[in-house]
C-alpha cells in the first residue's frame, strides 16, 4: 500500500472531530437493526394472544413503530432513518393484511436480506466491492482511486464477503420457517439473527480491514460528519 494512501487516511482520522461510522450507517446501524426487531416481536405476540387476528397485530406493530420513530427523532437522529424503520413496519403490515397470512409480515425482511446479499455479491464479482464504495471516500481514497491499489481491492472484497454471509445466513435460517408457516420460530429467528449477527459482521469486517492495512483502529472506519 502506498505511503500517500496512508497519509490520506490519517488526515481523515482527526483526534477531536465529531465522527460517525459510515459502515454502520449505511447498513442500518445497530439502533436500526434492534428497533426493526421490536415491532416484529409485538406482531407475533399480539397475533398469538389475540386469537390469530392479523389486523389487531398489525395495528399494534405499527403503533410500536410510530413510538420508535418519534423516540429516534427526539434523540436527534436523521429523519430518513426514523421514517425508514416505520415504513418497513408499514410495508410488512400491508403484506400480512393483504394476503391474510401472518408469516407474510416477515416477507419484506426476507426480500431485504436477499437484495443486500445479492448487491454485495454482485459488487464483488464486478470488482466494485460495496465496502470500498462506502468506506473508500471516508478514508481519503476517493470514490474510485482505491480500486487502483490491488491490496485495497482485495481487502475490501474480502470484507464484503462477510456481509454476503450475514444476509445470506439470515435468509437461510428464516426462509424455511417462513415456508413452513412457523410464525413464532420466525419471530425468534429474526430477533436472534438481528443485532447479534450484525455486530459479528461489523467486528469481522474490522478485523479484515485491519489485517489488510486499510485501518489501524476503530476510528479508521469513522468518517467526519459535516456540522
Amino acid at each position: 500500500m502506498s505511503t500517500e494512501s496512508t497519509e490520506r487516511r490519517s488526515k481523515t482520522e482527526p483526534e477531536d472531530s465529531p465522527v460517525k461510522l459510515d459502515l454502520l450507517e449505511e447498513l442500518g446501524g445497530p439502533q436500526g437493526v434492534a428497533d426493526s426487531s421490536i415491532p416484529s416481536l409485538v406482531f407475533v405476540i399480539v397475533y398469538t394472544l389475540a386469537g390469530n387476528r392479523i389486523g389487531v397485530a398489525s395495528i399494534c406493530a405499527l403503533a410500536v413503530g410510530v413510538v420508535i420513530a418519534i423516540l429516534r427523532l427526539l434523540k436527534g437522529e436523521p429523519l430518513r432513518f426514523a421514517l425508514s424503520g416505520l415504513l418497513g413496519v408499514a410495508i410488512a403490515a400491508f403484506f400480512a393484511s393483504r394476503t391474510g397470512r401472518a408469516e407474510d409480515f416477515f416477507l419484506p425482511g426476507l426480500l431485504f436480506n436477499l437484495a443486500y446479499a445479492a448487491a454485495f455479491l454482485v459488487s464483488i464479482l464486478v470488482r466494485w466491492p460495496l465496502l470500498g464504495v462506502i468506506l473508500g471516500p471516508a478514508l481519503g481514497e476517493g470514490r474510485a482511486a482505491w480500486r487502483g491499489e490491488p491490496q485495497l481491492l482485495r481487502t475490501y472484497s474480502r470484507a464484503s464477503w462477510i456481509w454476503v454471509g450475514v444476509f445470506a445466513s439470515r435468509l437461510a435460517v428464516q426462509l424455511p420457517f417462513y415456508l413452513a408457516g412457523s410464525l413464532i420460530a420466525l419471530g425468534i429467528a429474526k430477533t436472534a439473527m438481528g443485532l447479534p449477527v450484525f455486530a459479528l459482521g461489523v467486528w469481522l469486517s474490522y478485523l479484515v480491514l485491519k489485517q489488510g492495512g486499510v485501518i489501524t483502529t476503530w476510528r479508521g472506519i469513522f468518517a467526519t460528519r459535516p456540522s
